[in-house]
């Protein structure tokens, strides 16, 4: 009989498919739509992994419809990719010095 248990588990990873991924910054931008009249504020978060850099762009439409647009290395990805990528890389609330004051 061994002594041998199962196999210790990996490290899991943070964003499927890059190695060491970290956020650069993330900053609040106007963007124009094709056909659209209107301006809007999207959101860029930068990244940076082993396997080169690029930006996740999220774009709020309504409170209910939103979209993803990529740059780099997460070119080609898929909308539910992106988006998990994106809430997986973005700042803790701590991380960034975020605070949150009591008015009133």
């Amino acid at each position: 009989m061994s002594d041998v248990g199962p196999p210790e588990p990996g490290p899991t990873e943070i964003v499927p498919g890059l190695t060491n991924p970290r956020t650069l910054g993330l900053e609040r931008f106007l963007i124009r739509s094709r056909g659209g009249s209107a301006t809007q504020s999207a959101w860029r978060l930068s990244a940076a992994s082993e396997e080169g850099q690029g930006a996740i762009i999220l774009v709020e439409l309504s409170p209910e419809e939103k979209f993803y647009r990529a740059e780099g290395v997460f070119l080609g990805w898929p909308q539910e990719r992106m988006e998990a990528a994106y809430r997986a890389l973005l700042p803790k609330p701590e991380e960034d010095g975020f605070e949150l004051h009591q008015l009133g």
